[in-house]
């Protein structure tokens, strides 16, 4: 009699070539299978595009926020209607629920318009420059400062100049962003510390004020703000940025002649003042303890609209949640969209959700954040725990194959962005959406930054590539 081999499965027996047959079956069926389930993920993100690029809300919402609210700096006016115009907007998104998360934030008011000038020059008379005071300036007096100007690369060099030589003068920053740099954030990250903190260095040395060249790779007369940092603000002195073109004609006058500036500010620190994140969620039908997160930071320096930085990045993040709910998509995991306060200077809106976030347990997936302007999308940029780094990138990347075609990759270094970096002791995957860096600093933290500086279809080309990475965390987790 022939004997019958039989393999154990699931607890039952089966016949040894049954078994073999269906497991034949099954390998041959499985590449279809798998063909199959990425033919639907590319129909889907097919009609997220869809969406985005027709029935997309980012381009209004944006032109509300700039041009309604407008400059929105921390501890502003206009910061706190941008907070109300949020949370009114969400409330209209089909949220399951929408909530304003506290946060105390600076308060820096920069008060009137500030006077730059050269004074008593040889070749050029009095000749007025277009400045303007970084946030965190100190304030001349009522009568202004005027001083010879001592012109340096960076700190460094300045200190190698010692208090003998800078104490009474005006320090001058002339470093230019580097023009061989690629990537023009990696040219902004290799000049702005003299920015940030050269202000005060010159401080201690004794100077009565700073210039610093604008942080552009543009040859313009547009000044350029951002954030300076003084550990003691009531002996903040003056720090004024001063457009490309102007630096450019005080590095050459200064070549030929000493040069003597006035410098009048009318900048002042105000106690902290309470803020808010505001944020949305949906709660996960399948894995609510599974969060994504999506966003971008309400706040912009006041003398613009906030339009790319980082307007567009809000109105980004919001978008997704419109094309989810155009789409008809119940997310398996619960999905935030978060407008966060504070980035420009101090980070405090960040710094809460996280610590609420921690305190509550929670597990974030996943972090997404725009902060880098309206401009057309290449990708994302990623970062993650060291020790899960290596298994989420590798899984990451097999969606390349169906974002590639519309210009995405997703790219195994970079960082995700400054509201969301906090996350990362949950153990997610951190992305920043990265677009076309190239003209970002033509309007980064200046006048120009506003609605009529973004291009609609760019905008809304982010939104969608947002969306359609949500969409597969979403359904394949991290």
């Amino acid at each position: 009699m022939k004997q019958v081999a039989y393999i154990r499965f699931d607890g039952e027996e089966y016949p040894y070539y049954i078994m073999k047959k269906i497991l034949i079956l099954f390998y041959l069926l499985c590449p279809l299978l798998i063909f199959a389930q990425e033919d639907d993920d590319a129909f889907k993100i097919r009609e997220i595009y869809d969406i985005s690029l027709t029935q997309g809300d980012a381009y209004e919402t944006l032109e509300h926020l700039c041009t309604k609210v407008g400059g929105r700096l921390s501890g502003s006016s206009g910061a706190a209607a941008a907070v109300d115009y949020g949370k009114a907007k969400f409330e209209t998104m089909g949220f399951d629920s929408v909530w304003l998360q506290p946060c105390m934030v600076p308060h820096w008011e920069r008060g009137d318009k500030e006077v730059v000038k050269i004074v008593a020059s040889q070749t050029l008379g009095t000749q007025a420059l277009n400045g303007i005071a970084l946030g965190g300036s100190g304030r001349s007096g009522k009568l202004g400062v005027a001083g010879e100007v001592i012109e340096v690369q960076g700190i460094e060099e300045l200190k190698a100049l010692g208090a003998a030589k800078v104490r009474g003068k005006i320090v001058f920053y002339n470093r230019p962003m580097d023009p061989l740099q690629v990537s023009t954030f990696a040219a902004y990250g290799g000049a702005v510390d003299q920015r940030v903190y050269g202000p005060e260095a010159a401080m201690e040395l004794g100077a009565v004020a700073t210039l610093v060249r604008s942080m552009t790779t543009k040859l313009d007369d547009v000044p350029h703000s951002g954030v300076t940092y003084f550990e003691d603000r009531s002996k903040a002195i003056p720090a004024v940025a001063i457009s490309t073109k102007d630096a450019e004609l005080l590095s050459t006058l200064l070549e030929k002649e000493p040069v003597r500036v006035y410098v009048k500010t009318d900048c002042q620190w105000m106690p902290d003042k309470l803020s808010h994140n505001v944020v949305g969620e949906i709660k996960g039908s399948t894995f609510p303890d599974e969060i994504i997160v999506v966003g971008g930071h309400l706040d912009s320096w006041d003398v613009n609209q906030g339009a790319h930085d980082d307007g567009a990045g809000c109105t980004q993040a919001l978008d997704v949640i419109n094309t989810f709910k155009k789409l008809k998509i119940k997310p398996q995991r619960t999905l935030r969209c978060v407008w966060f306060m504070n980035e420009e200077n101090g980070q405090e809106g960040a710094k809460a959700y996280a610590n609420w976030s921690n305190d509550k347990g929670e597990k974030h997936i996943a972090a997404i954040e725009s902060d880098r302007g309206g401009f057309t999308p290449r990708g994302f940029t990623t970062e993650a725990d060291e020790t899960v780094y290596k298994t989420h990138i590798k899984k990451a990347k097999k969606w390349d194959k169906l974002l590639s075609p519309y210009g995405i990759v997703i790219k195994p270094s970079g960082g995700s962005g400054a509201d969301v970096t906090r996350l990362k002791p949950q153990m997610g995957l951190l992305f920043g959406l990265q677009p076309d860096s190239q003209r970002y600093f033509d309007y980064h933290h200046a006048p120009n930054d506003n609605f009529e500086a973004v291009n609609k279809r760019e905008l809304e080309l982010g939104a969608a590539a947002m969306s359609s990475l949500v969409y597969l965390l979403d359904k394949y987790g991290m």
